[in-house]
């Protein structure tokens, strides 16, 4: 259907799709040729396009063709290959890529005269941005380099609190019993560390990114020592981890994730007022994520964690957000996992296809 929307003009780029660019319920959108450091983030409102707020604020440009090095800290607006034009009934709506939320590179899309990033208003048309800013590690990245995922709706595909009951009944969405909230699934932290062992007993709960590292080519696979980059978070015997301000930092869930052919999913915050940490940049989950009949059995949700002002105690068992399960309107050609090349099938604790196991 992505396929067919694009052959209908309601997707345009100027390249073809690369392989692999049409995922089960996504379409990863591609870095244009030059990127733009401005001063500060934006949203351009109504009225205004992004690239006219671009003329305003940028400090410089540079090109993507031959690959360029984004700074951390630094805000940088990059056009994207693929532009919309969609039909009235069609909205979309953009997350990171998960190995872009978990190099903390915060990444959102912009269209023109929106009031808010990551949110494209059905009937659009008009040029695709991305907004970039590495956190911890300075990133390169080229002309091509996808960094975020489109999703497309008709309508409120969300299920209600009843369907999703009636669904974790039939499918055991989580590998607990109890597990509906509202109109999401409840998404807890592990912090027993009942994976991998270490010399003392006790697993590895997560990692925390060092400071000062070098360079991480975006589009590089297997390419890094952990070492060189992570510092193992070994689990204490309170079952409880201290988040630093400003540190960031990679845990898992404690329930087994799956989400069945016929549905996709989409992590969302639990409750602002619980606790004054950030959970998971890249929050699209999709069909046969952890599917036992595309390669999974139950997948942990990889968490990507970063305290705000102050320090913050994290237990074990503590809820941190909320799946939102939403039926797709027809079962895709291909599911994730391991037959199209899917990287966090059947996934624990993992760090970003960046780095060798």
């Amino acid at each position: 259907m992505i396929a067919e929307l694009a052959a209908d003009g309601g997707i345009r780029a100027h390249y073809p799709f690369a392989p692999g660019q049409i995922q089960p319920a996504s379409l990863d959108l591609r870095l244009g040729a030059i990127a733009y450091r401005v001063r500060a983030s934006f949203l351009p409102g109504p009225g205004t396009t992004v690239a006219e707020r671009i003329v305003d604020l940028k400090l410089h440009e540079f090109s993507l063709a031959a690959g360029a090095v984004l700074e951390t800290n630094c805000v940088y607006i990059v056009p994207l290959i693929e532009r919309l034009a969609l039909p009235a009934d069609i909205a979309a709506a953009t997350n990171p890529k998960s190995s872009t939320g978990r190099l903390d590179v915060f990444t959102r899309v912009i269209a023109d005269e929106t009031r808010g990033f990551d949110r494209v208003a059905a009937g659009y048309e008009g040029p695709l941005y991305a907004e970039i800013s590495p956190k911890t590690f300075p990133v390169l990245v080229r002309e091509g380099t996808r960094l975020s995922q489109l999703r497309l709706r008709r309508g409120n595909a969300v299920l209600s609190a009843e369907a999703l009951r009636a669904l974790h009944l039939s499918e055991r969405l989580v590998d607990r019993g109890e597990a509906v909230m509202g109109d999401g699934i409840a998404v807890s932290i592990d912090l027993s560390g009942a994976g991998a062992a270490n010399g003392n007993g006790l697993g590895i709960v997560g990692y925390r990114a060092k400071r000062h590292t070098a360079v991480i080519e975006v589009d590089q696979r297997d390419a890094y020592e952990v070492a060189d980059f992570w510092e193992p978070i070994a689990a204490r015997a309170d079952k409880s981890l201290i988040l630093d301000p400003d540190e960031f930092y990679i845990l898992a869930s404690n329930e087994a994730v799956q989400v069945p052919p016929d549905y996709a999913a989409e992590m969302v915050p639990f409750d602002p007022l619980v606790g004054e940490f950030r959970v998971h940049y890249a929050g699209f989950f999709d069909p046969g994520f952890g599917y036992a009949g595309s390669g999974g059995s139950g997948s942990r949700a990889v968490l990507e964690v970063r305290s705000r002002e102050v320090p913050f105690i994290l237990e074990h068992g503590q809820i941190v957000g909320r799946l939102v399960y939403e039926k797709m309107l027809a079962r895709p050609d291909q599911l994730y996992g391991s037959g199209i090349g899917s990287n966090y099938q059947a996934q624990g604790l993992k760090l970003s296809k960046h780095f060798r196991v």
